[in-house]
């Protein structure tokens, strides 16, 4: 065998047993948030805490597309408003102190409101009264936001009301 293969075959071997360990205990899975009881029991499926039946009756529209699913949950829906765009967010680890420090950077009308006695904001773009946001604290920690946004060339709902109503339904399952 030549010099190199001996010299990488004992680097390989020390490399090895440099980088292993062992560890004492018991593995479990980590808990989100760190109370393992959180209001969304199902994790990875926080887009389903309202059901399309739901989003559709609080804006009033008639079909329903799901779009994009992940930190970020959106929709795509058709009535005769027009167009509906609906987002949802849920962050474990956010504030509503957080939430409206980001608005109000934006530019954005941010104003205290409450859904089901919670704390919450609701947040609207200047000069825009087609779309609007509800932000509120979530069953035992971090925050969730929905945002419905209407064709501001058309007479639609009011998405405050829709955005408030979906935050309802969001805290009614999250119990």
């Amino acid at each position: 065998m030549s010099t190199r293969r001996v010299i990488a075959a004992a680097a390989t071997l020390l490399l090895a047993a440099g980088c292993s360990q062992t560890v004492e205990g018991t593995a479990r899975p980590a808990a989100f948030g760190g109370s393992g009881g959180e209001e969304f029991t199902k994790l990875l499926t926080e887009c389903d805490a309202v059901t399309d039946d739901q989003i559709l009756d609080a804006t009033e529209a008639e079909d329903i597309a799901r779009g994009f699913f992940g930190a970020i949950c959106r929709w795509d829906l058709i009535g005769s408003a027009g167009t509906v765009k609906v987002t949802f967010n849920w962050f474990e680890y956010g504030t509503l102190a957080a939430e409206r420090a980001a608005d109000e950077k934006m530019n954005y009308t941010v104003s205290d409101t409450t859904v089901q006695g919670r704390k919450a904001i609701q947040t609207q773009r200047p000069n825009d009264s087609a779309s609007c946001g509800v932000s509120a604290g979530a069953d035992r920690s971090g925050i969730f936001g929905w945002w419905v946004q209407y064709q501001p060339d058309v007479v639609h709902p009011d998405p405050c009301q829709a955005a408030t109503k979906l935050a309802d339904l969001t805290l009614n399952l999250s119990r």
